[in-house]
């Protein structure tokens, strides 16, 4: 399947600004499952240079720098990709690891020897434990799998999933207590629930080609967990899924605000305000 993706990020300022140096995540990241056919990156106005860089995370992105002044910084994106089939339950989980603490009523799982490694996707922001979200569910689940489904299809059917045009993303704890969130603050809050049970967990930014979506085939929010033998496993609480070969990832992070598309600053005191639109379509099935 062939699919085009246009991306608009269009930031207007209130007065004239300087443009500092900015980090543009908007450079898809590697996955077995999706090849680039064609890609075309505008930016206006056009920066004094600009090259590719990788962060520590791993992610590939653009880093562009600027002089003199403007009133709006516009990146146009496009795209085309030629997807394949990803079967995301194609993998074998490390026994060992699971039995590290399934059969705790309320389990920690340890990573052993690889743990300081995974420490930033392990510290939470909260000290909730989320024991009546957990206990229930592992008692009606057969494995670490199949609990990580039921938890994904939990806050799927549990928690409202709305849209949210602010740039900000709530605290794990104000979602959970309204039951509602968009897809980053789902997303947030079940990072937030696998790391009180020890699961390191990452979020990520892309695109979600999928027409269940409320809000169409746009910018979209996941997580990925690490399970030894199996490496990072996408989970979708927006919809209740794993994620499969419609999910194409722009940056992932274990903090959530080190994933946002444009990263960067401006000089002067005027306002801004950014308007984004992400238009995917099927070329060829």
């Amino acid at each position: 399947m062939l699919i085009q993706v246009n991306h608009l990020t269009d930031y207007q300022y209130s007065d004239l600004v300087g443009l500092g140096v900015h980090k543009l995540f908007l450079v898809p990241q590697h996955r077995p499952y999706f090849r680039i056919e064609h890609q075309k990156i505008r930016i206006e106005p056009g920066p004094v240079d600009s090259n590719f860089r990788q962060d520590l995370a791993g992610n590939w992105y653009q880093q562009a720098w600027f002089t003199g002044q403007t009133e709006n910084l516009k990146i146009n994106t496009e795209w085309i990709f030629r997807m394949d089939a990803f079967n995301p339950f194609g993998f074998i989980l490390d026994k060992n690891f699971e039995d590290s603490a399934w059969n705790e009523e309320y389990p920690i799982f340890n990573y052993q020897e690889i743990k300081g490694f995974l420490l930033p996707f392990l510290q939470q922001l909260s000290k909730k434990d989320f024991r009546e979200v957990i206990i229930p569910l592992k008692k009606g689940s057969e494995g670490l799998v199949d609990f990580l489904v039921n938890l994904t299809q939990k806050i799927y059917d549990d928690f409202k999933h709305k849209i949210r045009h602010e740039q900000n993303i709530w605290p794990p704890d104000l979602t959970f207590e309204r039951h509602e969130g968009s897809c980053r603050d789902l997303a947030l809050l079940l990072i937030e629930i696998l790391r009180s049970m020890g699961i390191a967990s990452r979020f990520v930014s892309g695109y979600a080609f999928n027409p269940d979506l409320e809000d169409g085939h746009e910018l979209h929010a996941w997580v990925e967990v690490y399970l030894p033998g199996s490496g990072w496993v996408g989970l979708d609480p927006s919809l209740g899924l794993f994620s499969d070969h419609r999910y194409i990832p722009l940056a992932v992070h274990s903090d959530p605000f080190l994933t946002m598309p444009v990263q960067g600053a401006y000089l002067g005191s005027a306002q801004s305000t950014l308007h984004t639109h992400v238009d995917v379509k099927v070329i060829r099935p």
